[in-house]
């Protein structure tokens, strides 16, 4: 297992761990940090370790659960709270999904330490009956994939290329043309995902149609039901050619929409017991890290809720489309606005800064809520918490890989009011 860049205090970390009565683990509100969650929850199962497993999407939620009370508290996120029983799985420039893996990995290292000081003095027999047999399980490759590509990074891409390789090696993923979505029933895929945003997002009736035009029917696209499936990478191929030509040539497409499409073509197709490819993967784990928090750390965990997760998908992709298709909009000199009656701000604002604003920065502003996401690297936290500090004594943030949250009191705060602080700070 790779430990390249392994932060300073992992060992550390692994160590409380080990001697630790209980353990709680606190995610942010997102797909990376729900799927490192999830890792570290399988190392400690498999360590027969008790934890608990929570999702809290503002800085002070993880705050306040991370001090109340004893036990050891591992937070995948940003927090404020600095106990000695509080640890923080959190870097500005890597996936927390890599940094659990490091986590897992020490803890593995420490079990062999053991293990091999155990087996001195023994007989050759007894070594080969007790080396490796604290080891755990190592992390589950996919998982961890899915949650860096929730992060915006691709399988292979950096520090990822051992666990693409694990994957490859284990026959767990292989590449193929197409898209990246969830379900084995393309249409279904294509008019839920949040990986893109086209004329047919969220109608399925329209995203059928296109594949009765390709003259792929819905029996054909749901391949891992139907052993006699004739669907072939050559449909998968002129599927992602029509998807890609609809993408770009929306008249209300941004020009960064034709480079945010790459990253739903040519997936990374998983094995038949799970979501369909691993981009599709991290959309589901985005979505109900949202939408379904408490499913999601199910799924994480490895529970069979895969269909559920799917329901709760659907769900969210539909809602966060029909916003967009609803939104009113506003444009600032550097800043995008889009007005949010009803929907997922945080998934909105990623969706147009991806596909539709003309801007670097998107601000999505909702009913008490309010989400910013940006296409260049800057950083955020200081200035998402000087935006919660001039909204009201009450208002509260939490921030991610190029991208914000803020939760306030809509009955103090208007909508110019969030758009000059954004403006202000950003």
């Amino acid at each position: 297992m790779s430990t390249t860049g392994r932060p300073a205090d992992v060992e550390s970390t692994a160590a409380a761990i080990e001697s630790a009565d209980f353990v709680r683990v606190i995610a942010r509100a997102d797909g990376d940090s729900l799927a490192a969650s999830g890792v570290l929850a399988r190392a400690l199962d498999g360590r027969a370790i008790p934890f608990q497993v929570s999702v809290a999407p503002t800085i002070g939620d993880r705050t306040t659960r991370a001090t109340d009370g004893d036990d050891l508290t591992i937070v995948v996120g940003a927090s404020d709270a600095s106990t000695d029983q509080v640890r923080q799985l959190e870097a500005s420039d890597r996936p927390a999904s890599l940094l659990a893996c490091d986590l897992v990995g020490e803890l593995a290292d420490a079990d062999s330490d053991a293990d091999a000081d155990t087996d001195e003095g023994k007989g050759d027999d007894e070594s080969e009956r007790t080396a490796g047999s604290g080891s755990g399980p190592e992390p589950d490759p996919v998982l961890a994939l899915a949650g860096a590509f929730a992060a915006g990074v691709e399988p292979g891409a950096g520090e990822t290329e051992w666990l693409l390789e694990s994957a490859i090696d284990r026959g767990l993923l292989a590449r193929r043309p197409g898209v990246a979505v969830p379900t084995d029933d393309l249409a279904d895929g294509l008019a839920y995902t949040t990986q893109c945003r086209g004329p047919w997002s969220g109608d399925l009736e329209v995203t059928r149609e296109i594949l009765a035009e390709l003259g792929i029917s819905d029996s054909q696209a749901d391949a891992h039901s139907d052993a006699e499936s004739t669907i072939t990478d050559d449909d998968h191929r002129r599927l992602g050619s029509v998807v890609a030509l609809d993408v770009v040539g929306d008249e209300d497409v941004s020009t960064r929409g034709a480079t945010a499409i790459a990253r739903l073509l040519r997936p990374y197709e998983t094995s038949a017991e799970r979501f369909a490819t691993v981009g599709g993967y991290a959309d589901v784990l985005e979505a109900t890290a949202r939408h379904a928090p408490g499913l999601g750390v199910a799924l994480a965990m490895g529970h069979d809720v895969h269909e559920s997760a799917l329901d709760a998908w659907r769900e969210h992709g539909r809602r966060a489309h029909a916003a967009l298709d609803g939104a009113s909009t506003g444009r600032y000199d550097g800043l995008f606005v889009v007005g949010v009656d009803d929907g997922p701000v945080e998934t909105v604002a990623r969706l147009a800064a991806a596909f539709r604003s003309p801007e670097p920065l998107v601000l999505a502003i909702g009913d008490g809520e309010a989400a910013v996401a940006t296409i260049d690297a800057r950083p955020l936290e200081g200035a998402l918490e000087a935006v919660a500090r001039d909204l009201s004594l009450g208002a509260d943030y939490d921030v991610g890989r190029r991208r914000g949250y803020v939760r306030f009191d809509s009955n103090d705060v208007d909508d110019a009011t969030i758009i000059s602080a954004v403006r202000e700070t950003l």
